[in-house]
């Protein structure tokens, strides 16, 4: 097997095999605690786009021939040993997932329960966003889960595969897999696309609906950007609503060079992080200026 298919398994699924995921997710790319030292911080990248790691913390990096001998003390042959034998063994298991249904959760990561949000730290993680609890639990639940051996709680919100996308205060973003996009059906005319759901619900806030008449996809992750290409082209008209960032614009000039009619939103709030964001600073002005004119009480 060729050096460069051995350097295209994917970093992020080979750390999750191993019961390792981010801590953070940005998009394109997500910070780990380190696999082979100790790391409080969290300051190991995976790009997943590059198929890269950066460990910040002992500032070295590279493909995941590297990693692998950086993480088992091996050498450079016998890593590369390794990975060619797990890579086989990876097609083999896609190929016998095309063949039965893919099940809905990772194993690592064991759903207890699934029910209306309704916990007090989630509640309030609702509020700090801007969006109306009963608009959240429309689109979102209270996922409890195990992750080794121990008991998590997070907002999730339901991708196309049956895996979720996981949000909790102060600033937690996790999957339950599979990671795939969700897709929301109703009007083929024309195709609205979000990066993630909270900028979904910050739109349907920003409009005062609780549904949006066109179809919708929510990318999870602009990682997912191709996997929603063909939904996105089936449609006459695209409204483009993602972040404010290189990521985010890449994702937008890739579905402008693919489809004539692209209206890219994400120019009304230019001066935002994303569409959240742009709720949540656009309230936040409003709530100081009633406060200024209606004076403080005691």
């Amino acid at each position: 097997m060729a050096l460069d298919e051995i350097k295209q398994i994917s970093i992020r699924e080979y750390l999750g095999q191993m019961n390792m995921y981010p801590i953070k997710e940005y998009g394109y790319y997500g910070m780990y605690h380190c696999p082979f030292r100790s790391d409080h911080n969290a300051s190991f990248k995976v790009d997943y786009n590059k198929n890269v790691w950066h460990d910040f913390g002992a500032n070295e990096g590279g493909s995941i021939i590297d990693l692998v001998m950086r993480m088992k003390s091996i050498s450079f042959i016998e890593a590369v040993r390794q990975l060619e034998s797990k890579c086989v063994n990876m097609q083999k298991d896609n190929w016998a997932n095309s063949q039965t249904e893919i099940q809905p959760t990772n194993p690592t990561l064991s759903i207890q329960d699934i029910i209306p949000i309704t916990h007090p730290k989630l509640i309030a993680w609702v509020q700090e966003r801007k969006i109306n609890l009963n608009l959240a639990n429309l689109y979102c639940r209270e996922i409890h889960y195990l992750n080794q051996g121990k008991n998590y709680f997070s907002i999730g919100f339901r991708n196309d595969k049956g895996g979720y996308e996981l949000s909790s205060p102060p600033n937690f973003k996790g999957c339950i897999s599979p990671k795939d996009i969700t897709t929301i059906r109703d009007n083929r005319g024309a195709c609205l696309v979000f990066e993630g759901f909270w900028d979904f619900l910050s739109y349907l806030t920003i409009q005062k609906i609780k549904k949006t008449q066109h179809d919708v996809v929510i990318l999870n992750s602009v990682a997912n950007i191709q996997k929603a290409m063909d939904f996105i082209q089936a449609h006459r008209e695209i409204y483009t609503y993602l972040d404010n960032d290189d990521a985010g614009r890449k994702a937008t000039e890739l579905i402008q060079s693919a489809h004539s009619t692209v209206y890219n939103r994400s120019t009304k709030y230019a001066d935002y992080k994303d569409l959240n964001d742009y709720l949540r600073q656009k309230l936040m002005v409003k709530s100081e200026v009633k406060k200024k004119k209606l004076g403080l009480r005691r």
